[in-house]
């Protein structure tokens, strides 16, 4: 088969047009990498992939041509059901499947076989109608990147006890929750890996991020606390030190006070968490043991093995093992705590908490999962506007073909871990639901291929670990975007991603108050973008052209938009144009969430991330000007109270 018609057999897309709409044919050395990266699907004669039914509604499936009549079905319950075993069976006598109208909600086993006696698989999934809805009208949330908090306690990098004084201070303010930058657990032993959106693994937590302090047996050395705490870029080499010291000594007493509750806390948290956790301690202990990518360790360890890693556990490594469990138990309470807490302040959402798009490919999800992760390829987005040559974020991401053949289980896992404390997430990059754009290591952006994913198969999963949470899930849908894929999103009850900056039309005037959606979270930037203070003083313009980045705007592009953003307010009744007039016009929109950045209030110039570099500016360094005690005195709390107020219900 030509190599063309292959990749597009298998929903590979090696020519498409790109945001700036320039048409893009992938090269053939680059589309035979990526089609002997991506393994290969099984052949369906029957169906042509998962049988997706939403509870409730009429819903009947097309057999294939190659059908002979009758076909026979059964759905076995294989997850979230009572009575496992046989839940429905029937007959078709023509191409079309007429499902039973009461299919309990979970994944289950769809087997068939036809007249021939030709016999088939697939997944049935039987979803809510919609993801999770939430249980309140409207409010705004506090946006905050942890890291950059200051306190006159924490060891130079904000921590989840500074993260519960920001919960108190935004619910003093009228915030509904607090929106944070992704807490997986990230390579903390490689300062460069800072990322919080390159992790090691999205299934378990950040250790930096706990409050060292708060456990028995910790003693810091204060000159060194000090210090850290003085700095203005998070030093995360010499914090990492510092808490892993301060972590080993936690757990020496811990383990000799074996008999305690907290014993029995944490063994639940173990048996809990599961196989997954016994098999991240082991691959942490192994990485640091080898000190080299997975695929290049010993044979018997280049595959998760649970027998192996139940044998290591009893050997001389069944100690480090442990302490490993025991970090993610500490973080795990902290940030359960946080969450606790925003419950008692009556916050209608809680924590908000964002989903990284990949992993890192030696981490331990691509370890984990090396059938539904595709190590040799990396997520990114072919050139658009904003970025002229192409994204690549050097992350893994999930397959199709893997996905299900492990019934999807690898991504429903990253969802619950995800969801565990939140009362909403946000899943970063949400197009790569429907498609991914992959270029394998080692080629320039703008040389990738569109990778087509079982869209519907996702949103059913993600509706019903939704529901099963209480979790909203917004997704953030920037950039290129397929035709009918918002509406899509938000049939299933998936939220939308409104970024005001992003929100004009083809002249460049800020869109009205109506155009904003009724399920979505709205925004002036995101973390990727310049602060507004930075936007309004030309900032982010003047550093990028200094570090040889093309900004993709002229100073005159900016004083057009400054100008179109004045006459919008004004349109709409308001006569200034500071953060407060910009906070009260989205507050005004249907929208039932909004997030305000921590960085905005502060007038913080320079933004958390700057896309395209790596050492040429302190990326997910940078601490806030002023510690979290101060925060209260420095920002105007009247205004913002004012400009929220038709949201919290306050007035003032």
């Amino acid at each position: 088969m030509e190599l063309f018609d292959q990749a597009k057999e298998l929903g590979i897309e090696a020519e498409f047009v790109d945001g700036q709409g320039h048409r893009h044919v992938t090269d053939e050395a680059v589309l035979r990498i990526i089609l002997d990266a991506l393994p290969t699907e099984l052949p369906h004669r029957l169906l042509g992939g998962p049988v997706v039914i939403r509870a409730g509604q009429p819903s009947q499936t097309s057999l294939g041509v190659a059908a002979r009549f009758p076909v026979r079905w059964k759905i076995i319950a294989i997850q979230e059901v009572t009575a496992p075993g046989v839940i429905a069976e029937g007959e078709a006598s023509d191409n079309m499947i007429v499902w039973p109208p009461d299919l309990p909600v979970g994944t289950h086993r769809l087997q068939l076989v036809d007249a021939a006696s030709f016999t088939e698989e697939a997944l049935l999934m039987v979803a809510p109608p919609q993801a999770y809805g939430g249980d309140f009208d409207r409010c705004w949330l506090l946006a905050v990147q942890l890291y950059s908090l200051r306190s006159a306690r924490n060891c130079g990098i904000g921590d989840f006890t500074d993260l519960e004084a920001v919960i108190a201070l935004a619910a003093d303010l009228g915030a509904g929750g607090v929106g944070l930058n992704p807490l997986h657990a990230l390579f903390d032993d490689r300062p460069g890996d800072c990322s919080p959106y390159a992790p090691n693994s999205r299934l378990f937590l950040n250790p930096l991020y706990i409050d060292v302090e708060k456990l028995p047996g910790v003693s810091l050395e204060r000159k060194a606390v000090a210090e850290l705490r003085q700095g203005d870029i998070v030093d995360y080499a010499t914090v990492a030190k510092l808490k892993w010291q301060a972590l080993g000594s936690a757990f020496e007493k811990f383990k000799s006070d074996a008999a305690t509750d907290n014993r029995r806390e944490f063994e639940q948290f173990r048996a809990e968490r599961g196989p997954a956790l016994a098999r991240f301690a082991c691959f942490e202990v192994l990485r640091h043991k080898f000190q080299k990518p997975w695929w290049d360790w010993p044979e018997p360890w280049r595959q998760p093995d649970e027998a192996r890693c139940a044998a290591l556990r009893q050997g001389k490594d069944g100690a480090a093992i442990e302490f490993v469990e025991f970090v993610q138990w500490i973080a795990d309470r902290q940030l359960r705590d946080c969450r606790d807490l925003a419950a008692r302040l009556g916050m209608k959402v809680g924590l908000y908490l964002d989903v990284a798009v990949g992993v890192q490919s030696d981490g331990f999800d691509a370890w984990n999962e090396q059938a539904a992760i595709s190590r040799h390829l990396a997520v990114g987005a072919p050139p658009d506007a904003l970025n002229t040559a192409g994204q690549n974020w050097g992350l893994a991401g999930f397959n199709a073909a893997g996905l299900l053949m492990t019934s999807f289980a690898p991504f429903r896992e990253m969802l619950r871990a995800s969801m565990r404390y939140a009362g909403a997430i946000r899943l970063d990059h949400v197009l790569g639901l429907k498609r991914l754009y992959l270029v394998p290591h080692g080629f320039a952006a703008n040389n990738g291929v569109y990778v087509k994913m079982p869209f519907e198969a996702l949103l059913a999963v993600t509706a019903q670990e939704s529901v099963a949470h209480r979790c909203v899930v917004i997704g953030e849908d920037l950039g290129t975007v397929p035709e009918g894929f918002r509406e899509q999103m938000a049939d299933w009850g998936i939220w939308s991603y409104l970024v005001m900056m992003f929100e004009r039309d083809d002249r460049g005037s800020f869109r009205g108050l109506d155009h904003y959606a009724t399920n979505a979270l709205v925004t002036i930037n995101t973390h990727d973008l310049s602060t507004y203070a930075g936007w309004r003083s030309f900032s982010d313009l003047k550093l990028k052209r200094s570090l040889g980045i093309d900004p993709g705007e002229s100073d005159d592009a900016r004083w057009h938009a400054l100008t179109m953003l004045t006459d919008t307010l004004r349109h709409h009744g308001i006569h200034r144009h500071d953060l407060y007039a910009v906070t009260e016009f989205l507050a005004r929109t249907k929208s039932r969430l909004l997030a305000i950045s921590l960085e905005d209030l502060l007038g913080v110039i320079d933004q958390p991330n700057i896309p395209g570099t790596v050492d040429e500016h302190p990326n997910w360094r940078r601490c806030l000007p002023l510690a979290v005690g101060d925060i209260t005195a420095a920002i105007d709390a009247v205004a913002l109270k004012v400009a929220t107020q038709q949201r919290t219900g306050v007035t003032i």
